[in-house]
Protein backbone atom coordinates (compact mmCIF):
# COMPACT_ATOMS: atom_id res chain seq x y z
CA UNK A 1 0.00 0.00 0.00
CA UNK A 2 1.43 3.58 -0.67
CA UNK A 3 2.54 5.65 2.28
CA UNK A 4 -0.08 7.84 3.63
CA UNK A 5 2.08 10.17 4.94
CA UNK A 6 3.82 11.24 1.86
CA UNK A 7 1.15 10.49 -0.95
CA UNK A 8 -2.27 11.74 -1.26
CA UNK A 9 -4.76 9.00 -0.96
CA UNK A 10 -6.96 7.03 -3.49
CA UNK A 11 -9.39 4.41 -3.31
CA UNK A 12 -11.16 2.32 -5.59
CA UNK A 13 -14.51 2.04 -6.23
CA UNK A 14 -15.59 -1.43 -7.19
CA UNK A 15 -19.03 -1.72 -8.78
CA UNK A 16 -21.29 -4.78 -8.76
CA UNK A 17 -23.82 -5.40 -11.18
CA UNK A 18 -26.08 -2.03 -10.93
CA UNK A 19 -29.20 -4.71 -11.21
CA UNK A 20 -29.84 -2.78 -7.92
CA UNK A 21 -31.12 0.20 -9.20
CA UNK A 22 -29.77 2.33 -5.42
CA UNK A 23 -25.63 1.28 -6.32
CA UNK A 24 -25.07 4.13 -9.11
CA UNK A 25 -26.80 6.98 -7.03
CA UNK A 26 -24.97 5.63 -3.82
CA UNK A 27 -21.74 5.17 -5.76
CA UNK A 28 -21.65 8.78 -6.94
CA UNK A 29 -22.63 10.09 -3.15
CA UNK A 30 -19.01 7.65 -1.83
CA UNK A 31 -17.15 9.29 -4.77
CA UNK A 32 -18.27 13.00 -3.91
CA UNK A 33 -17.97 12.63 -0.32
CA UNK A 34 -14.41 10.95 -0.99
CA UNK A 35 -13.33 13.85 -3.27
CA UNK A 36 -14.28 16.58 -0.45
CA UNK A 37 -11.83 14.60 1.95
CA UNK A 38 -8.73 14.91 -0.87
CA UNK A 39 -9.34 10.88 -1.74
CA UNK A 40 -8.80 10.75 -5.45
CA UNK A 41 -11.25 7.76 -6.53
CA UNK A 42 -10.98 5.43 -9.30
CA UNK A 43 -14.38 3.65 -10.12
CA UNK A 44 -14.32 -0.10 -11.76
CA UNK A 45 -16.78 -2.24 -12.67
CA UNK A 46 -18.49 -4.65 -15.84
CA UNK A 47 -19.48 -2.54 -18.73
CA UNK A 48 -23.35 -1.77 -17.19
CA UNK A 49 -22.44 -0.38 -13.96
CA UNK A 50 -19.41 1.47 -15.31
CA UNK A 51 -22.07 3.21 -18.11
CA UNK A 52 -24.65 3.90 -15.68
CA UNK A 53 -21.88 5.84 -13.63
CA UNK A 54 -20.78 7.56 -16.73
CA UNK A 55 -24.19 8.43 -17.96
CA UNK A 56 -25.13 10.10 -14.76
CA UNK A 57 -22.01 11.99 -14.81
CA UNK A 58 -21.42 13.10 -17.63
CA UNK A 59 -19.09 16.22 -16.81
CA UNK A 60 -17.18 14.03 -14.38
CA UNK A 61 -18.01 16.63 -11.11
CA UNK A 62 -17.90 13.46 -9.31
CA UNK A 63 -15.94 10.77 -10.70
CA UNK A 64 -13.17 10.44 -12.48
CA UNK A 65 -11.16 7.69 -14.21
CA UNK A 66 -13.18 4.79 -14.76
CA UNK A 67 -11.59 1.26 -15.69
CA UNK A 68 -12.79 -2.29 -16.86
CA UNK A 69 -12.95 -4.82 -13.98
CA UNK A 70 -10.84 -7.29 -15.39
CA UNK A 71 -8.28 -4.60 -16.28
CA UNK A 72 -8.14 -3.52 -13.13
CA UNK A 73 -7.97 -7.05 -11.80
CA UNK A 74 -5.20 -7.23 -14.03
CA UNK A 75 -3.51 -4.51 -12.83
CA UNK A 76 -3.32 -4.93 -9.16
CA UNK A 77 -2.15 -9.02 -10.28
CA UNK A 78 0.43 -7.21 -11.75
CA UNK A 79 1.37 -4.76 -8.87
CA UNK A 80 1.25 -2.24 -11.71
CA UNK A 81 -1.48 -0.34 -9.46
CA UNK A 82 -2.63 -0.10 -5.72
CA UNK A 83 -4.77 1.35 -3.56
CA UNK A 84 -5.42 2.78 -0.24
CA UNK A 85 -9.14 1.96 -0.10
CA UNK A 86 -11.31 -0.45 -2.07
CA UNK A 87 -15.11 0.11 -1.72
CA UNK A 88 -17.24 -2.90 -3.01
CA UNK A 89 -20.72 -2.57 -3.69
CA UNK A 90 -21.59 -6.43 -3.33
CA UNK A 91 -25.28 -7.28 -3.71
CA UNK A 92 -24.80 -10.57 -4.76
CA UNK A 93 -22.01 -13.47 -4.72
CA UNK A 94 -20.35 -12.27 -7.96
CA UNK A 95 -20.35 -8.76 -6.17
CA UNK A 96 -18.31 -11.02 -2.90
CA UNK A 97 -16.36 -13.00 -5.10
CA UNK A 98 -14.54 -10.17 -6.81
CA UNK A 99 -14.20 -8.21 -3.53
CA UNK A 100 -12.31 -11.42 -2.27
CA UNK A 101 -10.00 -11.68 -5.49
CA UNK A 102 -9.28 -7.87 -4.82
CA UNK A 103 -8.40 -8.80 -1.31
CA UNK A 104 -6.09 -11.05 -1.80
CA UNK A 105 -4.29 -9.25 -4.58
CA UNK A 106 -4.20 -6.04 -2.99
CA UNK A 107 -3.46 -4.61 0.80
CA UNK A 108 -5.84 -1.68 0.51
CA UNK A 109 -8.05 -1.34 2.87
CA UNK A 110 -11.69 -3.27 2.37
CA UNK A 111 -14.66 -1.86 2.74
CA UNK A 112 -17.30 -3.59 2.03
CA UNK A 113 -21.17 -2.04 1.32
CA UNK A 114 -23.51 -4.98 1.18
CA UNK A 115 -27.04 -4.16 0.52
CA UNK A 116 -30.55 -5.99 -1.46
CA UNK A 117 -32.93 -7.57 -0.30
CA UNK A 118 -30.29 -10.45 0.70
CA UNK A 119 -28.29 -8.22 2.36
CA UNK A 120 -27.52 -10.49 5.75
CA UNK A 121 -26.85 -13.48 3.71
CA UNK A 122 -23.88 -12.13 1.54
CA UNK A 123 -22.76 -10.57 4.63
CA UNK A 124 -23.14 -13.59 6.56
CA UNK A 125 -20.53 -15.38 3.86
CA UNK A 126 -17.59 -12.74 4.33
CA UNK A 127 -14.74 -14.75 5.25
CA UNK A 128 -12.05 -12.40 4.96
CA UNK A 129 -10.88 -9.38 7.16
CA UNK A 130 -13.15 -6.37 6.01
CA UNK A 131 -14.93 -3.50 7.14
CA UNK A 132 -18.86 -4.34 6.47
CA UNK A 133 -21.55 -1.86 5.94
CA UNK A 134 -24.90 -3.78 5.55
CA UNK A 135 -28.52 -2.30 4.82
CA UNK A 136 -31.43 -3.47 3.63
CA UNK A 137 -32.09 -1.20 0.53
CA UNK A 138 -33.45 -2.21 -3.09
CA UNK A 139 -35.05 0.79 -4.25
CA UNK A 140 -34.25 3.81 -1.70
CA UNK A 141 -31.22 5.02 -1.44
CA UNK A 142 -31.32 6.83 1.83
CA UNK A 143 -31.08 3.70 4.36
CA UNK A 144 -27.54 3.07 2.57
CA UNK A 145 -26.98 6.56 2.72
CA UNK A 146 -27.30 7.43 6.07
CA UNK A 147 -25.16 4.50 6.96
CA UNK A 148 -22.43 5.47 4.80
CA UNK A 149 -22.41 8.54 6.87
CA UNK A 150 -22.56 6.89 9.77
CA UNK A 151 -19.50 5.29 9.82
CA UNK A 152 -17.43 7.27 6.78
CA UNK A 153 -15.77 9.80 9.54
CA UNK A 154 -14.48 6.80 11.23
CA UNK A 155 -13.70 4.61 7.87
CA UNK A 156 -11.52 6.98 6.70
CA UNK A 157 -9.46 8.42 9.53
CA UNK A 158 -8.74 5.14 11.24
CA UNK A 159 -8.28 2.66 7.80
Amino acid sequence: MPDTKTEPQDALILLGCPQVPIQTSVALYLASKLRKKGITTVITGNRAARTNIEVADPDRHYIGEVIDIDRCVALLAEKKRDFHFCFSFIHNDAGLTYAATVKAISPAAQILIIFGEHYQEVASSVDFPAEIIAVNAVHNPMPLKAKIDEVFPWVVSNL
